[in-house]
């Protein structure tokens, strides 16, 4: 009977770390397939990474929209620091903070307007995809895209 209770603290005791490993899993960290909400079509690949106790999102592939003018090389558009940077290798999300389910409190950077979104971002689909909703001023008046994460 002790070996039967000691093998079923084991085994539960796994369940639970294994449990705790997958809510673990479920964050944005990774690799996302950027999805235009306007065509549909992949836009690029972006990576993001904790940083600290936030996360951000840098650009590690861009891809060119059939549908749109083809994408510029560097960041024309954009202000400050990243005027005129590469769009490859481009942070353009930064600050988010997790908060509750979602993350919020972050900041991203359309390289093709050069414009800067208030942003917030959450997870659907066991993680394999993310809301992510830009917009100025109150998060009623904004867009949503959503991303699809790459294997």
């Amino acid at each position: 009977m002790r070996g039967f209770l000691l093998a079923s603290a084991v085994s539960l005791g796994f369940c639970l770390v294994a449990q705790s490993a997958a809510a673990d899993d479920m964050t944005p960290v990774g690799r996302w397939r950027a999805v235009s909400d306007k065509t549909g079509n992949v836009t690029g690949i972006i990576e993001i990474t904790a940083v600290g106790d936030s996360l951000q999102g840098r650009i590690v592939k861009s891809i060119p929209d059939p549908d749109d003018d083809p994408p510029d090389t560097i960041c024309t558009k954009c202000d400050g620091p990243d005027k005129n940077k590469p769009i490859l290798g481009l942070t353009i999300m930064k600050g988010f903070h997790k908060d509750g389910d979602s993350w919020d409190g972050g900041t991203i950077l359309d390289p093709r307007s050069g414009n800067v979104y208030s942003a917030e971002m959450h997870l659907g689909d066991n993680g394999k995809k993310l809301f992510l909703r830009g917009y100025l001023g109150i998060s009623l008046l904004g867009r949503t895209e959503t991303w699809l994460r790459a294997e």
